[in-house]
């Protein structure tokens, strides 16, 4: 590895989109450490991948974030990239509002925020030794308030839900603060929505799915390795920003 070759962190990049993302940071000579919290599917996917190298990482363990920061800081030195990909959809059945399972929906919120919050935060000091520090977090169109106030577009007229579509909003506030607080250091923090591709996440949902993992994400490999004076602490896909 040489000195000049940028690091970047993938949480849940063992398949689906989070595998996609590592492929194409890994196309761009980005050496990728693939985030996993299985030891097993997290080498198997690194197999496939020119200068990739498995990491495990559960974002709602603690022990394994930090010891992940600790490996990363003593092996490469810094960090310029990090995904926060990993999520979880949850049992749609159990965050219909007037039959909402609260423990279910603490759970999806305890992957898709808090997980965010504390690989964030373990990963900062190796993203502040970076020259230009880059976060993507993968949010969903689908926490658009704009998109489910609009009486034309398609999310407005599915059913209500208390959990997923929730916390990628409140993920979408997150990016906002951390952008705004990491500003003045060059850090650039930004949200996308890679929009539904035909990956394990969608399973069960009466959709059908042509869009592939890869197409879902190129926005992220793009927000990844943006350059100097680009935006900080927007929300993102294919087309541009997206309405919060």
């Amino acid at each position: 590895m040489t000195d000049d070759m940028r690091i970047a962190l993938v949480t849940g990049a063992n398949k689906g989109i989070g595998l996609a993302v590592a492929e194409g940071l890994a196309g761009l000579g980005v050496k990728v450490l693939i985030g996993a919290r299985d030891p097993d599917k997290g080498a198997a996917a690194a197999k496939g991948i020119h200068s990739a190298e498995p990491i495990t990482l559960d974002v709602t363990d603690p022990a394994t974030i930090e010891t992940a920061a600790t490996e990363i800081g003593e092996k490469h030195g810094r960090l310029d990239i990090l995904v926060n990909n990993a999520g979880i959809s949850g049992d749609r059945s159990a965050q219909r509002p007037g039959a909402v399972d609260l423990q279910r929906v603490r759970e999806i919120f305890e992957t898709n925020l808090f997980g965010v919050i504390a690989v964030t935060e373990a990963m900062l000091p190796l993203l502040r030794r970076s020259a230009g520090g880059r976060i993507v977090n993968v949010s969903s169109g689908t926490s658009s308030m704009g998109w489910n106030t609009d009486a034309t577009h398609y999310l407005s007229r599915l059913p209500g839900t208390t959990g997923y579509p929730v916390s990628k909003a409140a993920l979408n506030m997150l990016t906002i603060q951390y952008a705004k607080a990491l500003a003045a250091e060059g850090i650039l923090v930004n949200a996308i929505a890679p929009g539904a591709c035909a990956t394990d996440f969608i399973q069960g949902m009466p959709i059908e799915i042509d869009r592939t993992a890869a197409e879902g994400a190129e926005i992220a490999v793009r927000l990844a390795t943006l350059g100097y004076g680009c935006p900080s602490g927007g929300f993102f896909d294919d087309d541009g920003a997206v309405p919060w």
